[in-house]
């Protein structure tokens, strides 16, 4: 099992994003990313989404909102994920050279152009609802195969 945070910096009608081209063997190449990480020793959600965001973007962002959390069975092939995925909309710093890919701000209107993973394009509208959702995600040999969702 592994835990991990996703996180999508809002700035008004724009969202951080991470386009996944520096890593090698990254399973998340070319495909387009919110912030986020797997969690380090003794660390909270809370924790480990402020220490990926800043990590990967340079941003402090203060105040994030739990808006789900999502089960990957198997996402690597290897393990199951399970995500606690945010909103931050409080935040300052300056972006940086991320070590894991370009960093862009997307207005919403052009999220369908992007190569997002299936998934992302089905839960993103999800994080703007006042609904925390609880979600599964099935991919296999990289599609989506399936997918669930209850909402609080």
């Amino acid at each position: 099992m592994q835990l991990a945070t996703l996180c999508y910096v809002i700035d008004k009608n724009k969202i951080l994003m991470l386009h996944r081209v520096k890593k090698e063997n990254d399973m998340h190449e070319g495909k387009w990313n919110g912030l986020g990480g797997k969690f380090e020793a003794g660390e909270s959600p809370e924790d480990c989404v402020i220490r990926e965001v800043k990590e990967e973007s340079g941003l402090i962002i203060t105040a994030p909102k739990l808006k789900g959390f999502i089960t990957f069975p198997l996402f690597d092939g290897i393990k199951d994920w399970y995500v606690f995925v945010y909103t931050a909309n409080k935040f300052n710093g300056d972006l940086i050279n991320s070590p894991e890919g370009r960093l862009e701000w997307i207005p919403y209107e052009e999220f369908g152009n992007l190569n997002l993973w299936e998934g992302d394009k089905i839960f993103i509208p999800w994080l703007f609802q006042e609904k925390f959702f609880s979600a599964k995600f099935i991919y296999k040999e990289k599609k989506l195969a399936d997918y669930s969702v209850v909402f609080y």
